[in-house]
């Protein structure tokens, strides 16, 4: 499917609020978070600026996966250091052991439903922490109310990945045109969320 203007203008803003975020939106946070929250961003940052230069077609990559699951488990881990001290080690273990997993599953050939399972967890893991850490704190009113964005950020980030996950798996939830002519407003909406609520957390 080729990518319309509209796509790449969609993906050039996603880029320049992702290229923000790292170099203003987080300066004044923890160490782990920095890092945490960069690299995330980065990889949006990356990822949003290959999709405007080879298009679609980009997605066919089989490392979509793996390097997709790079933006959660990092937001997440971020979230976890920066609001519950008692899960910042199991959690900062988490990542690491979740991205190995997912990327061992995705480069050794099975045919058995590990692959899928795995990704699942290791999402899904992540994708609530994202989800639910703002809504709760902000509920809790430890944080602005506007820090809750996080989370709707959170929920989008985690449809546009189960909607790349089942696509790859060949057990698209959409057909294939209408997921590709969905992501990138999705990609961002779900930036405009986290750069926002970020401002507030």
């Amino acid at each position: 499917m080729k990518m319309s203007v509209l796509d790449r203008i969609f993906l050039l803003l996603t880029g320049l609020l992702a290229a923000y975020e790292i170099v203003v939106g987080i300066d004044k946070m923890g160490n782990l978070p920095i890092i945490a929250y960069t690299i995330a961003f980065g990889v949006l940052l990356v990822a949003g600026l290959l999709l405007i230069i080879l298009g679609f077609d980009a997605l066919d990559s089989p490392l979509v996966v793996i390097v997709s699951t790079i933006i959660p488990l990092s937001i997440a881990t971020g979230l976890v250091w920066q609001h519950i001290d008692s899960l910042r080690v199991p959690y900062v273990l988490f990542a690491p052991i979740g991205f190995a997993a997912v990327t061992l599953t995705r480069l050794i050939p099975m045919q058995n439903k590990l692959p899928v399972i795995t990704l699942a967890i290791v999402h899904g893991i992540a994708g609530m922490t994202i989800f639910l850490l703002p809504i709760i704190t902000s509920i809790q009113g430890k944080t602005d109310s506007l820090f809750s964005l996080v989370g709707v950020g959170g929920a989008l980030i985690g449809i546009g990945g189960l909607l790349l996950s089942f696509l790859k798996t060949g057990r698209p939830i959409l057909s294939q045109e209408n997921i590709l002519k969905v992501l990138p407003g999705l990609l961002l909406l779900m930036t405009i969320c986290f750069v926002t609520g970020f401002k507030y957390g």
